[in-house]
């Protein structure tokens, strides 16, 4: 997987946990909050999700939230995994999916705006030409939400963009270079703000 589980592993799938639950040594986790250290390790105080969060220091932060606290809220820099609802000329609608590796409860809109899109030739970017109803795509968050939990996104870095695509034949399609994939059931070859993704992420 290389690149895409480092983009992923900021935020690790989430485990249940009991009060009295041994999660790891100091040596591995910096205690957060709903756990207690003892004897070198560090151990649940609660009932609910384990949460690994790396935050910019040597060693994650391991903390453990009650379930009604355990909705994880797309951030500023995270990656995170949508799909496409609509397109017009000046943006695609997206809902969001994951933030990381770790499923969303809620449903969380986000725009990417032609301008974010892609680094080069901004002013070139067609919107129909990056993305289609239906594109399952990797992006970044740059904005947070208003009332109507609506993120702006963006897809203007090598990894990012479109990951799973199906052709107009119903078939998924391999990316063939940056910015085409290819049906191969028909051959035929349509426009997308391609991801730069490992060969078996696209089989999952």
């Amino acid at each position: 997987m290389g690149w895409l589980s480092s983009l992923l592993e900021n935020m690790s799938p989430m485990k249940l946990c009991v009060p009295g639950d041994k999660l790891c040594s100091v040596e591995d986790c910096i205690p957060g909050t709903g756990v207690y250290l003892r004897h070198g390790y560090i151990y649940s105080s609660l009932a609910g999700y384990v949460l690994r969060k790396n935050e910019g220091e040597e060693l994650p932060v391991i903390s453990v939230v009650r379930e009604t606290e355990a909705q994880l809220l797309p951030d500023v820099g995270a990656i995170v995994t949508c799909k496409v609802t609509s397109i017009n000329p000046r943006f695609a609608k997206v809902h969001i999916l994951y933030v990381g590796s770790t499923p969303l409860k809620d449903r969380f809109r986000g725009t990417i705006r032609k301008e974010d899109v892609r680094a080069t030739e901004k002013d070139k970017v067609e919107t129909y030409k990056s993305f289609r109803p239906g594109d399952i795509v990797l992006a970044k968050v740059i904005s947070l939400g208003d009332v109507q939990s609506n993120y702006l996104l963006t897809t203007a870095e090598n990894e990012l963009g479109v990951v799973v695509a199906h052709s107009e034949a119903g078939a998924q399609m391999v990316p063939i270079s940056w910015c085409e994939m290819q049906c191969p059931l028909t051959h035929a070859k349509e426009f997308r703000k391609v991801a730069r993704v490992q060969p078996e992420y696209l089989d999952a």
